[in-house]
C-alpha cells in the first residue's frame, strides 16, 4: 500500500502527514486528541506559544502513557501473584483431602 498525504488540523494550523489508507482514521483520531489536549493547555492561559503548548501536551500525554503502562504492569503482577496463591491453595487442599475410600455398602454390619 502506498502512503498518501492526509490533512490534519491542530490549533488552527493544518499539517500534511503521510500515512497508509488503513491508518487514516487512527491518524485523524490522534490529531483530534492532540488538538483537544493542546486547546486545554492554551485555554488554561498559563502557557503561551504554540511550541510550548505542544511540548506541554507531549509531556502530559507521555506521562499518562507511562502511568497507564505502570498500572497494566501492576495489574499483571497482581494477576500473577493471585495465580501463584491459587495454585498453592489448590495444592494445600489436595494434600488435606481425605483419601477416597470405596466403602462397600453390603459389608456394613
Amino acid at each position: 500500500m502506498s502512503e498518501e498525504p492526509v490533512a490534519v488540523r491542530i490549533l488552527e494550523r493544518e499539517y500534511m502527514v503521510s500515512c497508509s489508507p488503513g491508518e487514516r482514521e487512527s491518524l485523524r483520531e490522534a490529531a483530534a486528541f492532540l488538538d483537544a489536549r493542546m486547546r486545554e493547555i492554551r485555554d488554561g492561559g498559563r502557557i503561551v506559544g504554540q511550541d510550548r503548548i505542544a511540548v506541554m501536551a507531549a509531556l502530559n500525554i507521555a506521562s499518562d502513557f507511562l502511568e497507564q503502562g505502570r498500572r497494566l504492569n501492576d495489574q499483571d503482577l497482581a494477576a500473577q501473584a493471585i495465580q501463584r496463591l491459587s495454585s498453592r491453595i489448590g495444592s494445600v487442599l489436595e494434600d488435606d483431602a481425605p483419601a477416597a475410600t470405596h466403602d462397600d455398602p453390603s459389608s456394613a454390619g
